[in-house]
């Protein structure tokens, strides 16, 4: 978890590995993509490429942070910042450093569904790498002096965000819009739980949580798959077979709150937030494009020709689709001064209504279209992108052949099919609409 540390001091060597990481850039999105199971039953997605002699090597298991019990909050995320900090006969110290001699990068963090970890080598220490990273899933020491450093971390964050405009906007709009679920809870945790916890809840929630029944795995660079099979035979085979994890109950979004907080800031910080879709949504690319139009292409999107460049209102507006397992929402975003935030909002919500009741021009559609279709590329240019798209891949269940199919889904979509889908999500819908500042007034109709 410490970035610090990820890889070696010496100067030589650690320019070396940067320059590899960046050398690592393909002309072209289109790979070819191999399902590689090993002897023991363990699958990975592999596109093998000898362009440079390095190998990076993205994970996930199911639960995140949703798993939480409600008074251990941020018991995930502590378990993602301590599987590094000692593992097998490695003390914390002795850990890190050894991955500083070796030039290798162990790293794990956590979202509300899945727990993600990932791996960088050399293809010359890629044997030394695997057995740090088989120590680390297998055999975390979760020792009192580095989980209690580790806490203090995020007791530290967590107390920077109670201050934090974005950080309190953003819990404001969680609890207005998820209610008592367990996506509501902060992933952080807060200062009265992360106090409590300790190594032996570490111990039982990895127990719970690190299985191979949820495990998707991506790995991209100079590796065949023969050797690969050994690789994941040798990190994973030994984890438990089947997690043991608390059923998530899927989730409409509410609607309609409107939250004010005050908070002695130059600026009003706005959030609106809709039901979205799920990533599986047979929608979902529709939704997609139609996104872009409303406030998710930057300089040509409705949200930011509207309130910025007409207005003046915000130096950065924009809307994005955030899909998880068991819902999705789409959300707004804006920072403007205090007097010109009922404006600001108006304006977001005027959009919103244009989009369901309006839709888009032809050529809007076809502009946004051409930009999603080329701007895809920039998605491929290193191998950890690629390691990260593979594995997102699985987890949304999207298929081998997604990378083939992407493109020709989104010129597939339709300004019927735009229209559609701005009705299902923003006709007859009242936004959630939260703002954070000095003095901020509710939204005005």
């Amino acid at each position: 978890m410490r970035l610090q540390n990820a890889f070696p001091a010496a100067p030589a060597l650690f320019a070396f590995v940067f320059a590899v990481v960046a050398l690592a850039v393909r002309p072209s999105f289109a790979v070819e993509v191999e399902r590689v199971i090993s002897p023991k039953g363990i699958e990975a997605w592999l596109v093998e490429d000898h362009t440079v002699p390095i190998i990076a090597l993205n994970f996930s298991f199911e639960g995140g942070s949703a798993q939480d019990p409600a008074d251990k909050a941020g018991l995930t995320r502590l378990l993602a910042a301590t599987m590094d900090e000692g593992a097998g006969d490695l003390t914390s110290e002795d850990y890190q450093a050894r991955l500083e001699e070796l030039a290798v990068s162990v790293n794990f963090s956590t979202g509300k569904d899945r727990f993600f970890g990932s791996m960088r080598t050399l293809t010359q220490t890629l044997p030394e790498a695997t057995e740090m990273l088989a120590l680390a899933l297998n055999a975390p020491r979760f020792d009192v002096e580095p989980v209690e450093r580790m806490k203090t971390q995020l007791i530290t964050r967590a107390k920077r965000n109670e201050t934090n405009q974005d950080a309190i906007a953003g819990l404001a709009l969680s609890k207005a819009v998820f209610g008592d679920h367990p996506y509501a809870q902060p992933t952080l945790g807060t200062l009265e739980t992360l106090e409590g916890l300790q190594p032996d809840d570490l111990k039982a929630h990895k127990s719970k949580l690190i299985a191979t029944d949820g495990l998707k795995i991506g790995v991209v660079g100079a590796i065949d798959a023969e050797t690969l099979k050994s690789v994941l035979d040798t990190v994973f085979a030994d984890l438990p077979g089947k997690a043991d994890l608390k059923p998530i109950e899927e989730l409409t979004p509410r609607t309609g709150d409107i939250v004010e907080a005050f908070l002695d800031v130059p600026q009003t910080t706005i959030l609106l937030s809709l039901p979205g879709l799920k990533r599986d949504d047979p929608d979902y690319q529709a939704a997609f494009v139609m996104n872009h139009i409303l406030g998710g292409g930057t300089f040509t999107s409705w949200m930011y020709q509207e309130v910025r460049e007409k207005r003046g209102l915000s130096y950065g507006t924009g809307t994005s689709l955030s899909p998880y397992k068991h819902t999705g929402v789409l959300i707004g975003s804006a920072s403007t001064k205090a007097e010109r935030s009922n404006e600001t909002v108006d304006v977001m919500l005027a959009q919103l209504k244009r989009m369901a009741e309006e839709g888009p021009t032809e050529p809007e559609l076809e502009s946004a279209k051409r930009f999603l279709t080329g701007s895809y590329a920039l998605r491929f240019d290193s191998s950890g992108k690629i390691a990260r798209q593979l594995v997102a891949l699985q987890n949304a269940g999207l298929g081998i052949d997604y990378f083939d199919r992407r493109n020709s889904e989104i010129e597939a979509v339709t300004l019927d099919n735009v229209n559609r889908v701005a009705q299902r999500l923003l006709a007859g819908v009242d936004p959630t609409i939260i703002q954070v500042g000095p003095n901020s007034p509710p939204a005005t109709d």
